[in-house]
């Protein structure tokens, strides 16, 4: 039973990089940039939910809803303020780095309001754990609640893409922005809502993942932002079924090696599939080439 344990908590994990994936890889294919301040808000939407369910004494749901809404407007803020600006005029470098300024600019600005020590976070959850197999196989409510989520968040999320009018304007606007402009599409509202999504779903990410690993620091977004941007990576940058493949892989990947090889090397065996598998297939697993005209 210990590996269908493994693979039910690979799953779990991997559902979490999938969410915080989403965010990554819409950006990516509709605004061409990579946002790595999104794995801080993620840290944003653990803090807010903790501020509320611990110090307000509000109930998780209301706490949830309070923290989506926070992170849903810090996106869009941050867009408009730090990124707008430079998306036509500036190089992707300048923008690569105006991502690290803000990433660096919310961790900070989250230890002068909480300070360094991490906090203990309640769960959440309030869906009842799992026994099967007379007791053999544990499943934590956490678990069932993050898996579910995720497939409920990407079929919706494909629905609203190829059934709704902004979906539509997301999918024009990813392929030629001059072209989608001269439709009538308004680029920056897309763009703007885009990163709405993108922080919205990151709050919820942020919510299970302090649940199913209860311990909140303003550090607790780098290293899983991170390793949901290898998801997106590795699925296919800009593909959304990538992003949801790539990141229940790598879930059950690290944690299949934290089960069976080693707990230290197992990010070292995350990024060693993650070349390999680039190697093979630079466009990701689901990702498709793109020929440049010169």
């Amino acid at each position: 039973m210990s590996f269908l344990s493994y693979l039910i908590n690979g799953i779990s994990l991997g559902s979490v990089y999938a969410i915080i994936a989403l965010g990554y890889t819409m950006v990516y294919g509709i605004a061409k940039m990579l946002n790595f301040a999104h794995g801080d808000v993620i840290m944003v939407g653990g803090y807010v939910a903790f501020t509320c369910s611990m110090t307000k004494g509000l109930g998780p749901l209301p706490s949830i809803l309070i923290a989506i809404v926070v992170c849903t407007v810090l996106g869009v803020v941050i867009e408009t303020i730090a990124y707008r600006p430079l998306l036509e005029a500036a190089s992707p470098l300048a923008v690569l780095i105006t991502a690290i300024g803000v990433s660096y600019f919310l961790q900070n600005i989250i230890l002068l309001i909480f300070g360094s020590n991490p906090k203990s976070f309640q769960s959440l959850v309030p869906v009842p754990s799992l026994r099967l197999a007379d007791g053999a196989l544990y499943i934590s409510g956490e678990a069932i609640t993050t898996i579910v989520t995720c497939i409920i968040i990407m079929i919706a999320l494909t629905t609203f893409i190829s059934r709704s009018k902004m979906g539509q304007a997301m999918l024009a606007v990813s392929e030629d922005k001059g072209a989608a402009q001269l439709m009538g599409i308004n680029v920056n509202g897309t763009i703007a809502l885009t990163f709405a999504i993108g922080s919205g779903l990151a709050a919820i990410a942020g919510v299970l993942l302090c649940s199913s690993y209860p311990s909140l620091s303003p550090y607790t977004g780098a290293m899983p932002g991170i390793k949901a941007f290898v998801a997106a990576v590795f699925g296919g940058i800009g593909s959304i079924p990538g992003a949801f493949l790539g990141g229940i892989m790598l879930g059950v990947i690290e944690i299949l090696a934290k089960g069976y090889i080693s707990t230290q090397l197992s990010d070292a065996i995350v990024f060693g599939v993650l070349i390999s598998v680039l190697l093979a297939r630079p466009a990701g697993l689901l990702g498709k080439k793109i020929q440049e005209k010169v």
